[in-house]
């Protein structure tokens, strides 16, 4: 990675000093909930809250998570993509996007933006490429489309067909119009023959709709659920993968694997025409 995008970080740092981890932290309590190690006792006990009410709630991070896999294997072994834009990073744990791309091939470039100080302590020491290929990391909002363009830039080839990854993000965009229209100034600035990838929380369940009211009460960064219609409309345009949008937890399950029941995030890939 670039030493740009980590001023002020040394290799030895462990957290920024500014982290309160007195309070749960939406990041920390994902890494929970996908049974990961970087998190603290607020987390744990924010995270357990959910859990109360939505019992489902790990299941469907794991099944993110297992989304996520599945789609970077197909699009870096069956469709031949080397590029990948992941926005909306999280905490790295185990089978990031880059790992999951570089096993099918090496010289797989990646750039992860986030603007969240706690994921990017931890970047560096995380997320590390083989040597035919590249991983970077970009500091900047969702919203900020111009500079997530210019900075990938400098990793990654635009006018080369590239993934962007958009996992569990949209959600912090409360209107519609607006995710929609971050969307579409990603997208087109890429070339012919990108893919656009999506999970996002969907609301099919009382239960789901319920821990997520609740957990937006006391935070400072809510998220909003969507309908799988709703989800559907960022894929307008494209050229859907089968089977379309779906729960994550039926999109190309692996063979042979058991079908978990579906789950309350959405998702698919579409490729830009």
């Amino acid at each position: 990675m670039t030493e740009e995008w980590f001023t002020g970080i040394t290799p030895t740092t462990k957290k920024p000093a500014d982290l309160q981890t007195s309070v749960p932290h939406s990041a920390r309590i994902w890494n929970y909930w996908l049974g990961g190690k970087d998190n603290y006792a607020a987390d744990r006990a924010a995270g357990d809250q959910v859990i109360q009410i939505f019992p489902g709630i790990m299941r469907t991070a794991r099944a993110q998570r297992d989304f996520l896999g599945r789609a970077v294997r197909y699009l870096a072994g069956d469709v031949g993509i080397r590029q990948f834009l992941d926005i909306g990073t999280g905490l790295p744990s185990a089978d990031n996007t880059h790992e999951v791309a570089q096993r099918v091939a090496p010289e797989a470039r990646v750039v992860y933006v986030d603007n969240d100080p706690i994921v990017l302590a931890h970047a560096r020491a995380l997320l590390s490429s083989t040597p035919e290929g590249a991983t970077d990391y970009v500091d900047a909002d969702l919203r900020d489309t111009g500079h997530i363009l210019d900075a990938t830039a400098h990793t990654l080839d635009l006018s080369q067909p590239t993934a962007l990854m958009l996992l569990g993000i949209l959600g912090h965009i409360s209107s519609d119009e607006e995710a929609l229209s971050i969307v579409n100034r990603l997208l087109g600035a890429l070339s012919s023959g990108s893919r656009l990838v999506i999970a996002d929380g969907a609301n099919v369940t009382a239960e789901g709709n319920e821990a997520q009211r609740r957990y937006n009460e006391g935070s400072p960064i809510p998220y909003h659920l969507r309908s799988p219609e709703q989800i559907a409309r960022f894929f307008e345009g494209l050229e859907l993968a089968e089977p379309g949008v779906v729960s994550c937890s039926r999109w190309r399950p692996d063979p042979g694997s058991p079908v978990d029941d579906e789950v309350e995030v959405y998702g698919a890939v579409a490729r830009k025409p």
